[in-house]
């Protein structure tokens, strides 16, 4: 676990070892949650996108990669749904490790197989599903 930002009101290194065991236990991980510059420099040199991203995944290895968290984005994401950051960060945790699995979204068939995975994982950690319609009871 790597922290490059202000750690307060972030979950800490046990809670995302759970998150990360909950999709893969023999993964070799290392989750960096980082602020905005930095997301933004990764995303401009190894996507070709601007502006920062929430979630990077970099496999390289079997079983082992690298998962960065923009945390700036994560924070106004979680803001903008509605939802706890905590949830928020589980659920891009998985999304990510998943990615290391070989896990992608290019196409409908691709996307619907890793939102499922996604979805059963989150429910094992007892967490809603984040791609169902939002419910008034949870606003």
């Amino acid at each position: 676990m790597q922290y490059a930002v202000a750690r307060r009101g972030l979950p800490g290194p046990a809670t995302l070892r759970k998150w990360c065991a909950a999709v893969s236990r023999d993964m070799r991980v290392t989750l960096r949650i980082v602020g905005a510059r930095e997301g933004r420099r990764l995303n401009s040199r190894y996507r070709k996108k601007q502006g920062p991203t929430n979630v990077l995944s970099f496999p390289y290895g079997r079983g082992e990669g690298d998962v960065v968290l923009c945390h700036a984005v994560i924070a106004r994401e979680a803001r903008a749904q509605r939802k706890p950051l905590a949830e928020h960060y589980a659920h891009l945790v998985v999304h990510g490790v998943l990615h290391l699995r070989g896990y992608g979204h290019e196409t409908k068939a691709e996307a619907a197989r890793m939102e499922g995975a996604e979805a059963r994982i989150l429910a094992r950690l007892g967490l809603p599903d984040p791609y169902a319609v939002e419910s008034p009871k949870r606003r």
